[in-house]
């Protein structure tokens, strides 16, 4: 069964996309099954990936079904788009910031049922995955509550500035207020928190992490710090690639996030 994780904070420019890309792939590279699903309308992991596909050597990817257009037909399967071993996508567009209209139009009685639709359409996908990872937009949405509602985890990337652990804050307890108290998640649970650094050794940087370590416990602050790297910015750009000492560098920092992922699920399951 897919163990379905949402990366997400309430603050946008925090490394949320290239962080849950990178994981993506670094799961597959562990050998687990792993589907990358773009949620956001902007479609920036959606960019990565299919950057990353042609860096990798593969013709130019594109798609003849969106998201959006296999959630009206009620088959995701239709749009997944395989990018190597182990790992498949979901790409996003512009059409999906379109899907509370269509929710409204199909539900237009029960907002409940909006939130819970997603997680239905994801049902036939259990089988077929190991790890299921949903990148979300930063705003507050029928899309974000639904992918929240349909995971069993949640995993908060935290910039080391102010405004992301402000924006860390209020989405863990909008997480909880909303999407499990009010719409009664059946499983969501906070997988940890992975610290991203704005400045590597900055006096900024070390009292935001000595503050969310105190916020939200040592427990769940992941162990695998990323650092500033340049090469990772590069990423967002120009995709992933594999080239030289630099990318083999970010390669194990990322299978150290995916070991320590594996390791939390298997713990707290």
């Amino acid at each position: 069964m897919a163990e379905i994780i949402t990366f997400g904070n309430f603050k946008g420019g925090t490394g949320k996309t290239t962080n849950a890309t990178l994981t993506g792939l670094a799961l597959a590279r562990a050998g687990k099954r792993t589907l990358l699903a773009d949620f956001d309308p902007q479609a920036n992991a959606t960019d990565i990936y299919f950057k990353t596909a042609i860096n990798a050597g593969e013709t130019e990817k594109s798609f003849n079904e969106t998201l959006l257009k296999a959630i009206e037909n009620k088959d995701l399967k239709r749009a997944i788009l395989n990018l190597g071993d182990n790992i498949d996508f979901l790409p996003s567009s512009a059409d999906f910031s379109l899907l509370p209209r269509m929710m409204e139009k199909q539900f237009p009685d029960s907002y409940l049922e909006r939130v819970t639709y997603i997680s239905k359409l994801l049902k036939p996908l259990d089988e077929q995955y190991d790890f299921i990872l949903i990148d979300l937009p930063p705003t507050i949405s029928l899309i974000s509550d639904a992918a929240l509602f349909a995971s069993d985890w949640v995993l908060i990337v935290l910039q080391t500035q102010e405004h992301s652990l402000q924006g860390a804050e209020s989405f863990l307890k909008y997480i909880q207020e909303q999407v499990i108290n009010e719409y009664q998640a059946p499983r969501l649970q906070l997988l940890g928190i992975l610290q991203v650094l704005l400045k590597n050794g900055a006096p900024v940087d070390q009292s935001t992490l000595q503050i969310a370590n105190e916020e939200f416990g040592t427990d769940n602050m992941f162990g695998t710090l990323i650092r500033s790297m340049e090469r990772i910015k590069r990423y967002s750009i120009n995709g992933v690639t594999n080239h030289d000492q630099y990318d083999r560098k970010i390669v194990s920092l990322y299978d150290d996030v995916a070991s320590e992922i594996i390791e939390r699920v298997k713990n707290n399951g």
